[in-house]
């Protein structure tokens, strides 16, 4: 049967009846006014899930997640000012109608409408996705079901603090705000959440301040699986350092109060709180579920029987706010309103070309004061006796860090985080001093947790830092791709680029390091980044480009606002030598500040014209070994080293092998997913004949002896250099 009619006669005929569901007596003090705006957010909100189903049969609407039965999260956001950055579940319709309340000229009912429509003209997506979220009234929009929203939150809470004793220039929250995350009893379970509360809690354990309200909202299921009865309570009411506090949620009332004192502990504290709101789910999960298909019809008829609607319409009746049949009245106008309004919104056009799609997956360029840099003297100090060794060859970490410290001078809102960066200064000693140089604040030792660390960098960017956060092996990254894919590099795109989280995450990574750590610390698969729209790869080989790389990844992310992801081969971070033993031919000086190798620039070694090897990192550090032996057979060839993978420098590379009969792809990453793959249809769809790869073998990394047994080698480069030249000769 059709529950979203039943729910809605069942509400008009207890009224018309007066037969609502007991409950306290409301509290006297509450103000009548808040009773009845809140009150009005509800139905408008249950008013826009009944239209919602309208517009989907018509054809005009599409795929939405109702939030009936959690109509009480307006009463937590009448209890939060703004200004509070949250970060919403998708059952909040009620949370940003009510907030719209506090703000000027704002058009929930319209908003939402163009929303279920998908419609060009919708102000948050731009029609990319049904999704809640509103610039104006600080709500960033959520694509994930699945709690992954919880780890920036966390970031966005902490970057309260840092913003407090060292204000970026593009700050967006005020210092005595809070942050909120909402999210559904059964997402508190994934790992996501799990880590995420554990890392506030690791935080406020220490007294770092971390202004943050999670906001659990238990229906008692997730989707068909039902959440044991008192799990929720058990399992976040006495953790460390995380203030516990529960509501009922179908009581607007109770739920206004208890959520006006968790926001103050919160505010006043500057320390994280739980709050457990209990609530119902009416229609089922989403879209063509039904319910009546895993639940009895006994329990989906006592979750109608308590909707909070009706509990609302008690509470106004009760402290003589308004009668049931006054109540109706706004049911029905509201009602009518959300129908007249939706006929013309399901005539607003869509989104047709792809152009029109891709308009917002490049983030927007924004305006940033000129950087002067430190004072000579001010640097001096700083780099204390390093600055003597800066016209002295030095291998590849060495210069990273070195970089890294004149970033940091230069932009006082950069931040570095992560795993042992800061008192070790890396596994590799990149970060070496970084932390002494520039303190805690700026350089974060961080808890063992990927998805963490990528949270804070998230949420650190969305009141105006520019994370530097680092994962340090490859291999970790796959704990928390997700923070990647679904949260950080999604964010333009669903917002129509007004809501960016630029950062330049450095990761560690590739093969050839001689017998440590096997395939967990030598991962050669960048297939994971590679897909990922709007992300930027930069790769270097060498300690000169790394520093002058790094430099302009800071650049695209602070005023471009764009996400980079910058991996460094571990096997180069310390190799001095390239033909012979200390010829030290692989170090580098230190490039001056101001020097930088701007996005799409590649690398060209020679000027041969039998053979161009066209290569990145480790591969192009063999190239060049292996190019010394070709050139000594009479083979004129030319190394390129892309540097950017992505996106693919196209134009460059096609330009710097015009001339060249043959072309060899050396990627060190696998066969299957490599760079290789692409560089392949390239050149193929260039009409370059000649074309060759040679790349890693589709295997994991062995430790020992055969670290290598995979992957390309410079005998191998040799041989099949050979082979493509004289097959084309």
């Amino acid at each position: 049967m059709d529950r979203v009619a039943i729910v809605h006669e069942n509400f008009l005929r207890k009224l018309a009846q007066d037969d609502l569901p007991e409950g306290a007596a409301p509290d006297p003090s509450l103000d009548a006014a808040t009773l009845e705006q809140v009150f009005h957010s509800q139905v408008l909100s249950r008013q826009l899930d009944r239209t919602s189903r309208v517009m989907q049969a018509q054809g005009k609407g599409f795929y939405t997640i109702g939030s009936s039965g959690h109509e009480g999260m307006a009463a937590v956001a009448q209890a939060l000012r703004p200004t509070d950055m949250a970060f919403l579940h998708y059952r909040d319709a009620a949370f940003q109608i009510q907030r719209s309340t506090q703000v000027p000229e704002q058009t929930p009912m319209r908003d939402m409408l163009l929303s279920f429509r998908a419609a060009s003209a919708d102000p948050i997506s731009g029609g990319r996705h049904k999704v809640l979220g509103s610039k104006a009234l600080n709500i960033p929009p959520q694509t994930s079901t699945i709690a992954s929203h919880l780890p920036k939150a966390v970031g966005a809470a902490y970057s309260l603090g840092l913003a407090r004793r060292s204000t970026p220039e593009h700050a967006h929250l005020p210092h005595d705000s809070i942050v909120m995350c909402s999210f559904g009893d059964a997402s508190s379970n994934h790992s996501t959440a799990q880590g995420a509360i554990n890392t506030a809690c690791w935080t406020s354990f220490q007294s770092a301040p971390l202004p943050l309200l999670f906001v659990c909202e238990d229906n008692g299921i997730g989707i068909s699986t039902p959440t044991p009865r008192g799990w929720v309570a058990a399992n976040f009411a006495n953790r460390p350092g995380l203030r516990y506090f529960a509501c009922n949620g179908v009581d607007m009332a109770e739920t206004l109060r208890i959520s006006a004192e968790a926001a103050a502990y919160v505010r006043q504290t500057r320390k994280p709180a739980f709050l457990h709101i209990t609530t119902v789910r009416l229609y089922g999960h989403a879209g063509s579920d039904v319910e009546a298909t895993y639940r009895d019809k006994a329990t989906i008829e006592a979750a109608e029987a308590n909707d909070p609607l009706l509990h609302s319409a008690r509470i106004l009746r009760d402290a003589g706010i308004k009668t049931p049949a006054q109540s109706i009245e706004i049911y029905e106008r509201i009602g009518a309103d959300c129908a007249a309004m939706s006929a013309d919104i399901m005539q607003e056009p869509t989104l047709t070309t792809a152009d029109e799609v891709l308009h917002s997956l490049i983030p927007p360029a924004r305006s940033c004061a000129p950087t002067n840099g430190p004072s000579a003297a001010l640097r001096d100090q700083t780099f204390g006796s390093d600055a003597k060794q800066h016209t002295q060859p030095q291998p590849m970490n060495r210069l990273i860090g070195w970089a890294l410290t004149d970033l940091m001078l230069a932009h006082p809102e950069v931040i570095v985080a992560g795993e042992d960066v800061g008192r070790k200064g890396g596994v590799y000693g990149v970060t070496q001093k970084l932390q002494s140089r520039f303190g805690p604040d700026r350089v974060i030792d961080t808890l063992l947790d990927e998805q963490s660390i990528l949270g804070l960098a998230i949420g650190m960017a969305h009141n105006g830092f520019v994370p530097v956060p680092e994962i340090q092996f490859l291999a970790y990254l796959h704990n928390a791709e997700d923070q990647l894919r679904g949260e950080a590099a999604t964010l333009s795109f669903f917002s129509d680029g007004q809501y960016t989280n630029p950062m330049v995450l450095r990761i560690a990574g590739l093969g050839y390091q001689k017998g440590f750590g096997g395939h967990f610390h030598n991962d050669n698969s960048l297939a994971v980044l590679r897909d990922i729209p709007g992300l930027i790869i930069a790769c270097p080989s060498n300690g000169a480009d790394a520093a002058m790389m790094l430099r302009e990844s800071v650049r695209l992310a602070r005023e471009e606002q764009r996400i980079v992801a910058f991996i460094e081969p571990i096997a180069l971070y310390p190799m001095r030598d390239l033909l012979e033993d200390g010829d030290g031919a692989w170090m580098h000086t230190y490039p001056t500040p101001d020097r930088r190798i701007a996005l799409d620039e590649i690398n060209v070694q020679g000027d041969g014209t039998d053979l161009a090897i066209v290569s990145y990192a480790n591969g192009y550090y063999l190239s060049t070994k292996a190019a010394k032996q070709l050139q000594d057979q009479g083979i004129k060839t030319r190394v390129i080293d892309m540097r950017w993978l992505a996106p693919l420098p196209k134009d460059a590379l096609l330009a710097a092998t015009k001339d060249c009969k043959n072309i060899l792809i050396v990627d060190e990453c696998r066969t299957t997913g490599s760079q290789s793959e692409a560089l392949m249809a390239l050149f193929t769809e260039a009409n370059r004949t000649g074309t060759a790869r040679l790349a890693a073998q589709d295997s994991f990394i062995a430790t020992g002896p055969a670290y290598a047994a995979t992957l390309p080698s410079v005998n191998a480069i040799v041989d099949a250099a050979q082979s493509l030249v004289k097959h084309n000769a």
